[in-house]
């Protein structure tokens, strides 16, 4: 089997690489940087821009399956590059999959398509695209989750995974975001932190993206559908940022900001971003504040059901591997 990982060289793609790389796959990656570590592999890489369609096709070309999951992710940014990436990549590459005759694409979106800025509490894939967002990036996601939703067909299986909130050893991301945030002081809570939250251990969500490829055919009860992918433990937020901060040896998290002065200072900040400093990520967004106070946990009995989904990596045995790795960083 060939498979292309858009993103191979990243954290989630890198772990997907991984996996096929352990089943004797054929594996190819297409990013915007060479990769040392897809080098020890032996992955064949093409470096390009996702919005470079003819670049992407050549990428996609000979591929028997491919696992879309690069993306414009961070929070802050001009519209036009999430643009660029997330929906004109999005449909480059499902443009190449149709010409080359690939027979399924898999592809990465988020659980913030449907956030919106409200508490979402054990909600299942019936619920709607949200109607507003703070951020580019959830709404350009939402744009090219439908795409390629609507490319699903006899020629091209296509479905959509939603890992919510993906950290583990090497996160480059939610964990070092986190910590560095934390050892500068610039760390808070929004309200009292006993939310519920939920996250997803990298090995699970990996693992996910080939139980799809695995049942995903074009009369398969999940070719055209999107599924919520996490641990399945909704935990309250402050638990989960004292685990990452504890495994990092630092102490508990207790600075903390009611939810209207948190809110008030994001729209404050980000107007003095966008007028002063249009190239800087201010350090406090609407959408920060909203997903830091907010309930957001999901109810995975689809992926189970559909996709044979358990997660296999608990958050305490991920906590645990994630402290070992910081008391043992790799050189």
């Amino acid at each position: 089997m060939k498979a292309l990982v858009t993103g191979g060289g990243g954290f989630l793609g890198g772990a997907i690489v991984r996996l096929l790389n352990d089943r004797g796959w054929s594996v190819r990656s297409l990013q915007r940087r060479h990769s040392p570590a897809l080098d020890a592999l032996g992955v064949e890489q093409h470096l390009a821009d996702l919005a470079d369609a003819p670049a992407v096709a050549a990428a996609v070309e000979g591929s028997d399956v491919v696992f879309h999951v690069a993306a414009r992710t961070v929070l802050w940014g001009r519209r036009q590059e999430f643009e660029a990436a997330n929906i004109v990549g999005t449909r480059n590459v499902v443009a190449a999959c149709l010409r080359a005759g690939v027979g399924r694409l898999v592809y990465t979106s988020t659980p913030a398509v449907v956030h919106g800025g409200r508490h979402l509490a054990g909600i299942d894939e019936s619920a709607p695209y949200a109607e507003r967002f703070d951020s580019h990036y959830p709404a350009t996601k939402a744009e090219a989750e439908r795409a390629v939703l609507a490319a699903n067909g006899p020629e091209l299986a296509a479905m959509a995974l939603r890992p919510h909130l993906i950290w583990g050893p090497g996160d480059p991301q939610l964990v070092a975001r986190i910590v560095a945030r934390a050892r500068a002081g610039r760390l808070w809570l929004v309200g009292d932190g006993r939310n519920l939250v939920d996250t997803t251990f990298v090995d699970n969500a990996a693992n996910a993206h080939l139980l799809a490829c695995d049942c995903l055919r074009p009369d398969a009860p999940c070719a055209g559908k999107a599924y919520f992918i996490t641990n399945g433990e909704p935990r309250p937020l402050r638990e989960i940022l004292d685990a990452i901060l504890d495994a990092a040896g630092l102490p508990p998290l207790r600075r903390q900001l009611p939810f209207p002065v948190a809110i008030a200072a994001s729209a404050v900040v980000e107007t003095a971003y966008r007028l002063l400093r249009p190239d800087g990520e201010p350090p406090l967004t609407r959408m920060l504040v909203r997903h830091l106070a907010t309930a957001h946990w999901y109810d995975i009995t689809a992926a189970r059901r559909d996709l044979g989904y358990e997660p296999t990596v608990s958050l305490d045995e991920g906590f645990r591997r994630l402290r070992d790795s910081f008391s043992s960083p790799t050189p």
